[in-house]
C-alpha cells in the first residue's frame, strides 16, 4: 500500500509471536533491532501492517527514534490523498481526528511531567487539554455537516422509490473494477476509473436501461479492504448508507486475482459489519478476459455451489453485459413487487 503514497520501502521484517507484546507489540528486543535497521538503511519511518495501541506506538517511537505508522493510519493517508469531493474530504478528516484523539493521551502525560510542579496543573497538561477540546469540537462540527448530507440523501432515495426506480449498488474489494463497470455500462467517460487503490471515495449514480424496458440506478461507492479501520467505517457512514438502501448488490470480484475466495470473505464480512449481508446480491466475476475459460468455469461453479447467483464479464472490454442486465432485471422483479419493468 505504501506505493500508493509514493513512499519507497527500504526493507521489511516478519516476526512470529504467540501474542502481541502489550508495550511494544513486537517486544523491546525486536524494536531495538529495527532501530539499528533504520539507522543502517536511512529509514525515517516504521510501518506496521497491524493496528497499534497509543501506548505501543508511543513506546516504539521512543525506542526506535523514528515515526511509527500502523495499518489504519496508512489506509487513512491513502484515503486522504484520494479524496476529491467536499464530502469525501470531510469523512476522511473525521476519521483522522478520531484516530488522533486517543493517541494524544500519551503525549499529554509526557508534557504534563515535563512542565508540572507539585500542586500545579502544568503548562503541558493545559496544552494537551486545549488541543483535545479543539479536536472534539471539530468532530462535532464535521459530524453535523455529514448529518446534513445523510438527510439530503435520504430524501433523494425516498423520491427514487416513489418513482419506482430501484437502486443497484456495486460493492467489492478496492481496485476490483467497480468504477470501470459503471463507466462502461453507462457510457459516461467522466466516471473516474483508475488502476489504483481507493480511486473511488464518493458515490457515483447513473441510470441504466434494462433489456426489458425498465430502468435502474446503479451506484458505485468506496471499495472495501481487509481490516478496514473502524474510524473510516464510522466516518463514511453517509456513503455506506447508499449500499444499505439498495434493492440489489452487485458483488464485484477480480477473477484474475490469486485470492478470490478470500476476497469474497472480506466483502461478506464487511457487508455483515455494516448491516447489509441480507440484501439480495449477484456475484460478478470481472476481468474474465484475463482468466482461462476453464478457470472461470471452475470459479463460477464454486460460487454457484455456495448458492450465489453468478455472472462473468469483462468491464474493460464491455463483454457479458447482456447476461448481467438480464440477471439484474430478473432479481429486481423477483424481490420488488413495486419495480416497474415497462
Amino acid at each position: 500500500m505504501l506505493e500508493s503514497l509514493d513512499i519507497a520501502v527500504a526493507g521489511s521484517a516478519v516476526q512470529k509471536r504467540p501474542a502481541p507484546d502489550p508495550a511494544t507489540f513486537i517486544g523491546s528486543g525486536k524494536a531495538e533491532e529495527l532501530r539499528e535497521f533504520c539507522r543502517a538503511r536511512g529509514g525515517g519511518c516504521l510501518v506496521f501492517n497491524e493496528q497499534l495501541s497509543p501506548v505501543q506506538k508511543s513506546n516504539l517511537e521512543k525506542i526506535t527514534g523514528v515515526k511509527i505508522w500502523d495499518r489504519p493510519f496508512v489506509i487513512m493517508k491513502i484515503f486522504e490523498r484520494r479524496a476529491s469531493t467536499a464530502e469525501a474530504k470531510l469523512q476522511v478528516e473525521l476519521a483522522m481526528i478520531r484516530y488522533e484523539i486517543p493517541h494524544l493521551k500519551g503525549l499529554g502525560l509526557q508534557m504534563s511531567r515535563a512542565g508540572a510542579g507539585i500542586g500545579t496543573r502544568g503548562p503541558g497538561e493545559t496544552e494537551f487539554e486545549r488541543h483535545r477540546r479543539k479536536l472534539e469540537r471539530k468532530v462535532r462540527e464535521i459530524s453535523r455537516k455529514l448529518e446534513n448530507v445523510r438527510r439530503q440523501r435520504r430524501l433523494v432515495r425516498d423520491r427514487r422509490k416513489k418513482m419506482g426506480v430501484p437502486t443497484v449498488s456495486l460493492v467489492g474489494y478496492t481496485n476490483s473494477g467497480k468504477s470501470t463497470l459503471l463507466r462502461s455500462l453507462s457510457g459516461d467517460l467522466s466516471i473516474l476509473a483508475e488502476n489504483r487503490l481507493f480511486s473511488t471515495l464518493s458515490t457515483s449514480v447513473r441510470r441504466i436501461a434494462m433489456r426489458g424496458g425498465g430502468n435502474a440506478l446503479f451506484s458505485d461507492t468506496v471499495g472495501f479492504i481487509r481490516r478496514l479501520p473502524p474510524d473510516l467505517v464510522a466516518a463514511f457512514r453517509a456513503t455506506l448508507e447508499e449500499i444499505a438502501a439498495a434493492e440489489l448488490l452487485l458483488l464485484v470480484l477480480d477473477a484474475s486475482a490469486d485470492d478470490v475466495p478470500e476476497t469474497y470473505d472480506v466483502i461478506a464480512g464487511t457487508l455483515l459489519e455494516i448491516g447489509c449481508i441480507d440484501i439480495p446480491r449477484i456475484v460478478v466475476l470481472n476481468k474474465e478476459d484475463l482468466v482461462s475459460a476453464q478457470d472461470m468455469a471452475a470459479l463460477s461453479l464454486r460460487f454457484r455451489a455456495m448458492g450465489e447467483a453468478t455472472v462473468s464479464l469483462s468491464a474493460l472490454k464491455s463483454e457479458g453485459f447482456n447476461a448481467l442486465l438480464e440477471a439484474v432485471e430478473q432479481e429486481l422483479a423477483a424481490q420488488n413487487a413495486w419495480y416497474v419493468r415497462y
